[in-house]
């Protein structure tokens, strides 16, 4: 058993082989050096100064999984059932691909001094002494890891900028009538938010912006002492390029619902991976933590041929931004009706989608309550009562028709 990709879904997918009852060689390949670790630590305690790592606790040796840290992988030979690696070739039996996503970077900025991404250990470590000293800071990107990042920055007293092209924060992940209350979380918390604001060059010292709404407008320099990118991150399946698997348009691997890709005894898992919902009727790729831990459990079943239920989970996903617990479970691209719980100028609010009466998913701010019971409701496709839906002081569970 061969297991590429050391992050939360290589390390579940192992230690969920383990508990599951195989007794088979485990080779785990990671191309990092560093003990396998948590990521959504490294924009917060570990940016903060507050933590030195966040490895797993988990004791590989005691687990019979073999760590080969610090190895690249470069090709797969699907037909010879052997990966290549910067280390030789490494044959296999079963492999399973977890190798994550790569962030986007920006045009033109690669090399910059004092430009940084925030993906890896060595990121946040590197970037931690720039916080420490209170600089300006510029933030490219104002989804989810540019918002956990300004509020890292702002905790520490860097004057913070966050520059995004769209209209709205979160622009590509929610509608705009529910990221525009999110809008006034920079005011408030001292960053200054330049929406419509196209990043023209990146500059030692300076990043260039102009007006994505006017391009007649002229550019505006920025002053920064540190640039953070924050625009996206795509799946890392560019050593896959010549092996034959099946790749869908973002570059993710196309498994089906039990997690197989298009390739003999080849299974992928976690943000390198899209697979089919039945539940919402389309393909989902999810960058996102909790996909990392359960899709690992269905890839062990599998293997070991045990009975499992096909892969269909509720997505979900935790923010922790400007001074708020933002939790959100589900896909409401196919709702047909939105309902607010609660007033989005205060400080705990909740949008509940709906799709004819059933939830589909539910966007929690401050309502750790909303999201638990809403996501029991999203699995279990349980219609409500819109009015009662609606209305903050009833319990979802209480709005069950």
């Amino acid at each position: 058993m061969v297991i590429v990709g050391a992050g939360m879904a290589g390390v579940q997918t192992a230690v969920a082989l383990r508990d599951q009852g195989f007794t088979g060689p485990v080779t785990l390949i990671g191309a990092e050096p560093h003990q396998p670790y948590d990521r959504p630590p490294l924009s917060k305690a570990i940016l903060l100064g507050k933590a030195e790592d966040s490895a797993f606790d988990v004791d590989f040796a005691a687990l019979g999984i073999e760590l080969r840290l610090g190895v690249e992988v470069t090709g797969l030979r699907a037909a010879d059932h052997q990966i290549d690696t910067e280390a030789g070739p490494v044959p296999y039996d079963t492999l399973v691909v977890a190798t994550g996503a790569h962030p986007v970077t920006l045009p033109g900025a690669d090399g910059v001094p004092g430009t940084h991404l925030l993906r890896t250990l060595d990121d946040a470590v590197r970037l931690a002494p720039v916080l420490e000293s209170g600089h300006a800071v510029v933030v490219v990107g104002a989804g989810w890891i540019g918002a956990e990042f300004a509020t890292a920055a702002r905790a520490a007293g860097c004057a913070v900028t966050v520059v995004e092209a769209a209209d709205r924060p979160l622009a590509g992940a929610l509608p705009a009538e529910v990221t525009a209350p999110m809008a006034a979380w920079y005011a408030e918390s001292g960053a200054e938010l330049r929406l419509h604001a196209r990043v023209e060059r990146v500059e030692p010292g300076r990043v260039v912006v102009s007006d994505a709404a006017d391009p007649a407008a002229a550019t505006e320099e920025l002053p920064a002492d540190a640039v953070v990118v924050g625009i996206g991150a795509r799946p890392a399946t560019g050593w896959l390029a010549d092996s034959g698997a099946a790749l869908d348009p973002s570059g993710a691997l196309t498994a089906d619902d039990r997690l197989r890709t298009s390739l003999p005894d080849v299974y992928a898992v976690g943000d390198c991976a899209s697979f089919p919902s039945a539940r919402y009727g389309t393909r989902l790729l999810v960058h996102h933590w909790d996909n990392a831990l359960q899709g690992p459990r269905t890839v062990a079943a599998d293997i070991l041929g045990a009975a499992h239920q096909p892969y269909d989970p509720v997505p979900y996903f935790w923010s922790e931004q400007f001074g708020r617990f933002v939790q959100y479970a589900g896909h409401h691209a196919a709702a047909d009706t939105l309902l607010w719980r609660g007033d989005p100028a205060e400080p705990s609010w909740s949008v509940l989608w709906l799709r004819a009466d059933v939830p589909v998913a539910l966007l929690a701010v401050g309502r750790p309550r909303d999201l638990a019971q809403g996501r029991r409701l999203i699995e279990q496709r349980t219609p409500v009562d819109p009015a009662r839906a609606a209305d903050p002081s009833v319990p979802l569970k209480a709005a069950v028709r």
